[in-house]
């Protein structure tokens, strides 16, 4: 006895089609077009995930950078003597501090680099 796929593989092409809405022509409405776009979208949106956290470190690095440079610093040595004294910010929290909160972040800036 054959197996009929006509209800399983429609509800397969459905289902691949409506991830595909909102693409252009026949990336859209054929399945094998479909498909093909909606695999391709999915590693772009895996590759970018990755791509947006070394985005987001590059950011909040040339933030701090033009903060300290206000006060007379470079970044580098900011870093280092962050590590030699053991204080633990990360430069997303620093990078806040730099924008929202300039009172605090000259504070932080002048136990990094006091002696």
């Amino acid at each position: 006895m054959r197996v009929k796929r006509g209800v399983v593989r429609h509800r397969r092409h459905k289902k691949i089609r409506a991830l595909a809405k909102g693409y252009r022509g026949m990336r859209r409405s054929t399945f094998v077009k479909a498909n093909e776009a909606v695999i391709r979208a999915g590693v772009n949106a895996y590759v970018s995930r990755k791509l947006k956290k070394r985005d987001f470190r590059a950011l909040w690095i040339t933030r701090l950078s033009a903060a300290l440079k206000t006060k007379g610093i470079r970044y580098s040595a900011f870093i280092d003597q962050m590590a030699k004294k053991k204080i633990v910010l990360n430069r997303k929290a620093l990078s806040e501090l730099a924008i929202h909160h300039p009172g605090v972040f000259e504070k932080v800036v002048e136990s990094v680099c006091t002696k």
